[in-house]
């Protein structure tokens, strides 16, 4: 008895290598890629070239180191002087040295400045020479880093509202972009970043 043997017809998978090409350009082109944010930062002037290297460097007084270690913890203070600080407390003590209520002089020293508003008055402000200086590890997470970041850019904006509330009777934010412009000379974001630091694997911390 015969059999009917059919045939398979094949598949033309000619045109594949094209439908997928066409697939890659789309999806290339309709797609959205994230883009990685970073921490806005006013970089100083380039200084003139015949300043001397010893007219360059902070002041001790006015330079508060903030250290962030592998484990996370947070060190405020010099050398010698460090304590470990809560994330929470960590916004208060910035500002505290910042501004320098008390004048002392352990803390950072003030700069009168006067800036001209737009009514045509005058306004003299004692502009503070403080540092947050922001170090870490290589053990540092990232995460407790941005926290840091966070905390120390909180202080800052903080202290802007509060002499802007002084000064015009409103936040920061809701000034006009002249006044927000002085308020923010009055007030600089100073806050830098050193390199990391290799502890060489060694227990600095206790």
């Amino acid at each position: 008895m015969a059999t009917d043997k059919r045939k398979i017809q094949e598949i033309n998978a000619g045109s594949m290598a094209d439908i997928a090409f066409l697939l890659l350009i789309f999806f290339l082109v309709a797609t959205t890629m994230n883009v990685d944010t970073g921490l806005a930062r006013n970089l100083p002037p380039m200084p003139p070239e015949d300043q001397k290297t010893e007219d360059m460097k902070v002041k001790v007084r006015n330079l508060l180191p903030v250290l962030v270690n592998g484990r996370g913890d947070i060190l405020v203070g010099r050398t010698g002087e460090q304590q470990i600080v809560p994330i929470e407390q960590l916004r208060e003590r910035a500002a505290e040295f910042i501004l320098n209520a008390a004048d002392d002089e352990n803390q950072p020293e003030k700069e009168e400045q006067t800036f001209d508003l737009p009514d045509g008055s005058k306004w003299t402000f004692g502009v503070s020479k403080g540092v947050l200086s922001l170090q870490t590890t290589k053990e540092t997470q990232y995460q407790a880093y941005i926290h840091v970041q966070n905390e120390l850019t909180r202080a800052i904006n903080g202290i802007r509202d509060e002499v802007a509330m002084a000064k015009f009777g409103k936040p920061f934010m809701e000034l006009s972009e002249e006044l927000r412009g002085i308020v923010a000379k009055a007030v600089p974001m100073s806050i830098s970043e050193a390199e990391p630091k290799d502890m060489g694997g060694r227990k600095v911390w206790q």
